[in-house]
């Protein structure tokens, strides 16, 4: 009989899961006292104890966030580590963890957040209505926003292009200077400045990634030896290929298909010269500058524009004069 006529004051003063509520009460017997204690002593124990599991964890899962990206810095095989393949894996290894940490931030705080709102007393049943119900209009509401992020996601993942890589996206191209995961700014050759919505960029043409290609098209008359021509140009390929400043420059040594094309004012014979990422067009103007020297040396003249003239005389007939316009 006592058992039961204290366990009903216990029962309507202190609700299921108050365990400071009922420890005061079983200590003074006193309803007012227990609901006191429960709000100045309960609550506040039961939020920090919330706020040290959310800090906890998001200690955890970044620490494994941040394991996993000291892997994908070093990569699979040894490489040096002033090399540009390791400061690139390594930039974008910093990239993903930032967002990745970020967004466990994000999480976190809104479901710690919302079981504090739980402890203090707030209905949250309408919040996470309301959430479901605001997530649901930005789905259809900002879908374009949405798209952007989730492609900027996936140029991370697949690292599609960084910061430094000159890109080609469409309507802008040029030298990237920001990628963010809602928009990538370009700046082109003429210091314009491109702000290109990730979810817009259908294509990329990466001209910075691995290795890049120096295509260097010599048009020649049709009266010169081609086989003398083909001999000269890999001479000065393979002299620019042995040039100490352009020994870490040049990858491979430089290799004259041959002709090209055919065209009605002369004969184009075509170098390809691998080299480093970005320095395709350096390479480029100084090989044309050496092949102009050679050529004026050897004698070997490039073409020049010719044209047929047809002259019509007073009689009313045609006669066809075949002249050389060097304009």
């Amino acid at each position: 009989m006592p058992t039961t006529l204290l366990s009903l004051p216990l029962t309507s003063t202190c609700a299921e899961g108050q365990r400071v509520c009922r420890l005061f009460y079983d200590w003074t017997g006193n309803a007012d006292l227990a609901d006191w204690a429960d709000v100045l002593i309960g609550k506040p124990l039961a939020i920090l104890a919330l706020v040290l599991l959310g800090l906890l964890i998001r200690w955890v899962l970044q620490r494994i966030v941040d394991r996993i990206a000291r892997r994908a810095e070093h990569g699979v095989l040894p490489e040096r580590s002033d090399s540009p393949a390791t400061a690139r894996r390594r930039q974008r290894a910093k990239t993903m963890a930032g967002v990745l940490n970020s967004i466990i931030t994000v999480v976190l705080l809104a479901v710690i957040g919302t079981m504090i709102l739980d402890q203090l007393g707030v209905n949250i049943a309408p919040i996470i209505a309301s959430a479901g119900i605001i997530g649901l209009a930005l789905g259809f509401g900002a879908q374009s926003l949405v798209k952007d992020f989730l492609a900027g996601i996936f140029i991370f993942l697949e690292d599609q292009y960084g910061v430094g890589d000159v890109v080609d996206v469409g309507e802008a191209s040029g030298t990237v200077e920001v990628v963010t995961l809602r928009m990538t700014r370009l700046r082109d050759l003429d210091g314009t400045v491109w702000y290109v919505p990730n979810g817009e960029i259908l294509r990329v043409g990466n001209k910075s990634q691995n290795w890049a290609r120096a295509v260097v098209d010599v048009g020649v008359g049709y009266g010169a030896d081609l086989v003398r021509v083909q001999r000269v140009l890999r001479e000065i390929a393979h002299d620019l290929w042995e040039d100490e400043d352009y020994r870490d420059v040049i990858i491979e040594e430089p290799e004259v298909t041959g002709v090209e094309t055919m065209s009605p004012d002369g004969i184009t014979v075509r170098v390809l010269v691998k080299t480093a990422p970005l320095q395709q067009w350096a390479v480029a103007r100084a090989l044309r500058q050496r092949i102009k020297s050679r050529f004026d040396h050897e004698g070997i003249e490039v073409p020049f524009t010719q044209r047929v003239i047809w002259q019509r005389d007073d009689s009313g007939g045609a006669e066809a004069e075949a002249t050389t316009d060097p304009g």
